[in-house]
């Protein structure tokens, strides 16, 4: 999966493979190469997951803070 491609996947979308993957490993009957490449794809879906997450989190917090400064002026 190329970089173009992990960008343009939602968070969404990526956690849904994400569960289809993790469905595929632990249903077993797969080969080991086809068990690897899963797994792999399992990484990078993971990993969009966190972005997603974190930048979810950055923006949370940054808007916490803005509300926090603007109730301390307010408070002066």
């Amino acid at each position: 999966m190329t970089g173009k491609t992990e960008e343009a996947l939602g968070y969404e979308q990526a956690r849904d493979e994400l569960v289809e993957v993790v469905r595929r490993l632990e249903a077993g009957g797969t080969s080991l190469e086809e068990s690897l490449a899963l797994w792999e794809r399992g990484e990078e879906l993971a990993k969009v997951c966190r972005r997603w997450l974190e930048g979810a989190r950055a923006r949370l917090d940054a808007a916490l803070a803005e509300e926090e400064e603007e109730g301390e002026k307010r408070e002066d």
